[in-house]
Parts: C-alpha cells; structure tokens; sequence
C-alpha cells in the first residue's frame, strides 16, 4: 500500500491552511506524534480535547476538526495513531478500503499508549483531569468510549464508533461490554442508515452505556450514515446531521468540562 509519509511539506501545508488565529505545531510525548492545534496566545484554552483520528488517519479533515474546536476555545491534541507503520494517513487515493489493513494492525496496547501520549501532553501544559475530553471518528469514536473506561474524564464523544458488538483490536473489548464500566459522562452520535453498524446494535449500545450510572446519550439520525461528519466526502456527507452533532459536542464540552 502506497502512503503518506510524516514529512515536513505535508504539515507545512496543513498548518498554512490553519485561521490565522490559530496556532498549530506537531509535537512529540516520546515516540508519539502529535498534532497540537490551540487558540491565540492571547485567549488561553478552557480545556484540553484529545481527538482520535478516523480510520484514514490524521488527514486534512482531522486537522480541520481541531481547528474547529481551537476555534471554540480548546487546545486540541490528536495522536498519530499509525506512526508505528511510519505514515500519518493512508494513501488519499486508496480511499476507505485501503485505510482498513492500516486500522486491523492496531493493537490495544498501542492505541493506548498513543492515547496516553496525548493526555500526558494535556498534563504537562497544566490541563488536570477536569479540564481533559475525549472525541474521536470511526475507530476513534470506538477508542473514546473504550479511553472512557480507563480514564475518568468528564466527558467523552464518539462519532459513530464501531466494533460495537465484537471486539475491533486485541485488549478493545467490543463497545457494548465496555459501555457499562464507563467513568464519565458519554456522548454517542450515530447513523441510522451505518451500512457498518445496525440500529440495533445502535440500541444495544444505548442500553449498555444507560447501564453504567453515567450520563449518558446516544443520538442517531435518520438519513445519515457512517462518516455523516466528513465534509470532505460528499457520498457520505449529511451537512444537517453533521451541524446537529457538532453543535451538541460543543454543548457537551463546555457543560462538563470545567474550565481552568
């Protein structure tokens, strides 16, 4: 599989197409990259959101949703979560079935310890664990509920995160078993016409996370599939689902999240 490489012009490019406003570096904890997006230095950041890449990787999409939530006020770190394969997304042009050999060769330890990564990034620039979130896409959204468990965070954001009913990576129990050891407030945001995930795992996993004495909410929308959230791919794109789900995550930061 051809790949993008983790080069100096490729993140020239992203961060030139950043707001001015913004200011965005790709730093490191460790061997972890990361890709830190924050507001100006003159409006210091509420909070500190850490935000799991889809199954393409840390694409210009990704980037541009850090960008979004810089620009309501969070830092945002993304973790390179396939540095191990030396690459920061899938090749462009292979589209979604060449990001899935990418995505299987994950491993729970790994993707933990990306994760990690990234909050101990939040730890050292003086976020306490008040101030940290979770959200994550796809993969990612899976990797949030599942960091919901290990972390207790005040809140948490999946889009539309698979491996609901079987497990997707060794040590990632399948969502419907983790859902009920959830240390915090969760959000969930589906489609009801996921050719990935079938309402009535949609269901299931609704129930499960009711049962884990959180706040909890699951909201599916009619009409939209998986990836409704990708305004940069037009199939799968529904622009109302999308504003919908982005204004509740917005809410649900900045309701449980406490600022510093």
């Amino acid at each position: 599989m051809t790949s993008r490489t983790n080069d100096a012009t490729t993140r020239a490019g992203r961060v030139g197409a950043l707001k001015s406003h913004l200011r965005a570096e790709v730093d490191r904890q460790g061997a972890v990259p990361l890709t830190v997006i924050a507001p100006a230095a003159d409006d210091p950041p509420r909070g500190g959101v850490v935000v799991l890449q889809d199954a393409r990787g840390i694409t210009p999409y990704l980037v541009s949703v850090c960008d979004r939530l810089a620009d309501a006020g969070w830092l945002a770190v993304a973790p390179h979560l396939y540095h191990r394969e030396g690459i920061d997304e899938v090749d462009p042009t292979g589209g979604w079935p060449q990001a899935i050999p990418t995505m299987d060769r994950l491993t729970g330890d790994g993707i933990d310890t990306d994760v990690d990564a990234a909050f101990a990034h939040l730890d050292a620039v003086g976020f306490g664990p008040s101030q940290q979130a979770v959200l994550g896409f796809c993969m990612g959204g899976t990797v949030a509920l599942h960091t919901a468990t290990r972390h207790e965070l005040p809140a948490a954001v999946s889009f539309y995160g698979g491996g609901v009913s079987t497990s997707a990576w060794p040590g990632v129990p399948a969502l419907v078993e983790a859902a009920g050891q959830l240390r915090g407030p969760w959000l969930g945001l589906y489609g009801e016409q996921d050719q990935l995930i079938t309402t009535d795992e949609i269901a299931a996993l609704r129930a499960a996370a009711g049962r884990s004495g959180q706040q909890t909410e699951l909201i599916s929308y009619p009409g939209a599939g998986h990836a409704f959230h990708s305004d940069d791919r037009d199939a799968v794109y529904r622009p109302a689902a999308a504003a919908d789900a982005w204004s509740r995550t917005l809410a649900f930061l900045d309701q449980q999240v406490r600022p510093r």
